[in-house]
């Protein structure tokens, strides 16, 4: 006998259409990047191409600079590998290595979009102003992360590796999209493996 939580397919609990409805303003928004550039995107063209109202966007983002870094985390996602709990810095980064290399695939699709947001995000001043806050998040995430390897498997404090872990994923990724044939695998585990021999 099903409980009385139990919900139908026909009454989805209301967190699912809140992710439904962020997800149809994330691709309208997407869309309209693609067609007419960031500069022309305005909340009420991705209200309407999504067939919702502008308070549709203004309950899941603050405002278009919000539109825009979400576009960007749902679109270009954090790189992360699968590290067993008891693996050595070593194992890590070639679990690292390994990821990325994977993220190629699923980034090669939007990588133009990425690069043109990230332009964007150069010449308007409030949205690289959130983009820094979403980025020294992202970074002191990771170097909490980084507290698992002993410090003297480190090649530097976890606050500087973790920006060079970032910056070698993203060009490394970015270098594959544009150069496959002169960045093969073998590049990418030598990378990470450098920061694993001291």
């Amino acid at each position: 006998m099903a409980s009385a939580k139990t919900s139908s397919p026909r009454r989805r609990p209301k967190g699912d259409k809140r992710e439904r409805t962020r997800a149809a303003l994330l691709e309208a928004a997407r869309a309209i990047v693609r067609e007419e550039g960031y500069d022309r995107t305005t909340l009420a063209k991705v209200a309407e191409r999504a067939g919702m109202t502008t308070g549709a966007i203004y309950g899941n983002f603050r405002n278009r600079d919000e539109l825009f870094v979400a576009l960007g985390e749902a679109y270009w996602p954090p790189v992360a590998p699968v590290v067993k709990p008891n693996a050595t810095f070593a194992q890590a980064m070639r679990a690292f290595a390994k990821a990325t290399i994977a993220a190629v695939d699923e980034r090669t699709p939007v990588a133009v979009g990425r690069l043109t947001g990230m332009a964007y995000a150069l010449t308007h001043e409030e949205l690289r102003a959130r983009v820094v806050d979403v980025t020294r998040s992202s970074y002191e995430f990771g170097a909490e992360w980084l507290r698992r390897f002993d410090s003297a498997e480190l090649p530097m404090p976890r606050e500087q590796l973790v920006r060079v872990l970032h910056a070698m994923i993203e060009g490394l990724v970015l270098q594959r999209i544009l150069t496959p044939e002169l960045c093969p695998d073998e590049v990418f585990y030598a990378a990470f493996g450098a920061l694993a021999r001291r």
